[in-house]
């Protein structure tokens, strides 16, 4: 890997993985453990809107103050809410409870990263690493995680078999499965306690802003960088909500009757290829750029997912698609640099919490509009076209607003 990792840079790492492990572990199994719990259809859609909201609240709020009251200390607190839902999901069926743990914990129903970890752990990472080698670093990061999630979905799969063949019922373990999401909160804890006061800010700056809604938001210089920001990043996201992966994986079945096992291959595969597409990031950003590497990647990537419902079998779809997710993920360790880098040390955690809150916002915003796409295949390889043509205008602006713009 040729890394210069510090010890609290090896801790974040560990960090990473062990989450996206128990994310991907959880989400495996979560709404099958809420139906076999016996909640409705409306219940369950319920509590993973409220899963969805609490997450984006927790997380801007312990970002914007982690810089000032101690990172450490709020990774703790996310890795304590994260416990708080294991335990209480595991222990209940009543609906209200649900709802509170859904709202107040730390739980990820997708896979993906939730809660104010992300943003505190790039803060932080940059704070004990060379920035020379920042987006290299970042291109690992994201790589260890997405590595992570798929191994945590196949052995969540694998153990809830194994406890039915061992004589469980599907409720019994899916619970099992619910209390070790717990376990691995308490293994963060264990992780985090270890980190050391290198990764704190190490001097506050020095604000000329008087704005004390800004200031209370974690942010002073660097206010108007970061809300263009989070607007563009969360535009780009609203077109990635039309494609989320339960939807492509949907489209694949209805347009061409593919098997599950068919499409658990495919996703395996376009999630390693995404992981490893941020590698090539790093080299490329070198040489072009931040913001050139971001667009210049992002364009043929979204190019290829225009194609997608235009192929006329699921094999060429499916080459497609691998295709595409081969570059796509170029974009997300040079976004992620690129953020800290244009922003004071002192900015960092809250300008990474309000763009990736952002983006977890403008994601949620598009399913409200795949309902009428659904009716059948042909509708729904709308959703292709407007992810891709959607994106597409977040790549352009994107270019315009930031190519002159000077980071460090």
């Amino acid at each position: 890997m040729g890394l210069s990792l510090s010890f609290d840079g090896r801790l974040l790492f560990l960090s990473r993985m062990v989450r996206l492990f128990a994310y991907g572990f959880i989400s495996t199994v979560l709404v099958i453990y809420l139906a076999e719990l016996g909640l409705s259809h409306g219940q369950i859609g319920l509590l993973l809107a409220m899963t969805l909201a609490g997450d984006a609240a927790i997380s801007l709020w312990l970002t914007i103050i982690a810089d000032r009251k101690g990172r450490k200390k709020m990774l703790a607190l996310g890795a304590v809410l994260m416990v708080f839902a294991g335990v209480l999901f595991s222990s209940t069926s009543n609906i209200y409870l649900l709802i509170a743990a859904a709202t107040l914990g730390v739980l990820s129903p997708s896979g993906n990263e939730v809660g104010p970890f992300l943003a505190i752990e790039q803060a932080s990472i940059s704070q004990v690493i060379d920035e020379r080698a920042r987006t290299k670093i970042f291109a690992w990061y994201n790589l260890a995680g997405s590595a992570a999630t798929a191994f945590g979905a196949l052995a969540s799969g694998a153990g809830v078999q194994l406890l039915q063949k061992e004589g469980f019922n599907l409720l019994s373990a899916c619970r099992a499965a619910m209390i070790s999401y717990a376990f691995f909160g308490v293994l963060l804890l264990v992780i985090f306690y270890f980190l050391s006061p290198d990764i704190e800010v190490r001097k506050n700056a020095e604000s000329t802003d008087n704005s004390k809604f800004w200031l209370s938001l974690g942010l002073h210089r660097s206010r108007k960088v970061v809300l263009t920001l989070s607007l563009l990043f969360g535009l780009d996201a609203f077109g990635g909500g039309f494609i989320l992966q339960s939807i492509v994986s949907y489209w694949f079945h209805v347009r061409f009757g593919a098997e599950p096992l068919f499409l658990g291959a495919l996703f395996w595969g376009a999630n390693l290829l995404a992981g490893f597409s941020g590698l090539m990031a790093a080299k490329m950003a070198s040489r072009i750029g931040l913001i050139k590497t971001m667009v210049f990647t992002h364009v043929p990537s979204n190019l290829l997912l225009l194609l997608v419902p235009l192929m006329p079998n699921a094999f060429w779809a499916m080459v497609i698609l691998l295709l595409r997710f081969s570059i796509s993920q170029m974009d997300v360790p040079t976004r992620q640099s690129y953020t800290v880098a244009v922003v004071a040390p002192d900015e960092r955690s809250a300008a990474s919490g309000i763009t990736n809150v952002a983006r977890t916002l403008g994601a949620s915003a598009a399913p409200l509009f795949l309902a009428p796409l659904m009716s059948s295949a042909g509708s729904l390889g709308v959703c292709f076209f407007a992810a891709g043509g959607i994106k597409l205008v977040y790549d352009f602006l994107l270019y315009q607003g930031f190519k002159k713009i000077k980071h460090h």
